[in-house]
């Protein structure tokens, strides 16, 4: 394997074409929805009635409390409720 000095990766990093916008929407979004889902997931856990709503129709259950049930929202809330 090769080895580079900074100065050379600088340089290749400088080469790759720049990172797709979506690319750079979602990495921005990401703290946010992080954020968002440990508030609703520790609601969830705290609030047994609300848990039951989220779990009989999460997107119905986050609009009604203010919530955009975004895309990746809904994934990470499904996953990690599943666990839960």
């Amino acid at each position: 394997m090769s080895t580079y000095d900074e100065e050379k990766l600088g340089e290749l990093l400088a080469a790759l074409p720049p990172a797709p916008e979506a690319w750079v929407r979602a990495a921005q979004d990401l703290p946010l929805l992080r954020a968002q889902a440990d508030e609703i997931v520790a609601r969830a856990e705290a609030d047994a009635a609300f848990r039951e709503r989220l779990v009989a129709n999460l997107n119905s259950a986050l609009e009604a409390e203010g919530y955009e049930p975004d895309v990746r929202l809904v994934e990470q809330l499904r996953g990690r409720l599943e666990d839960a």
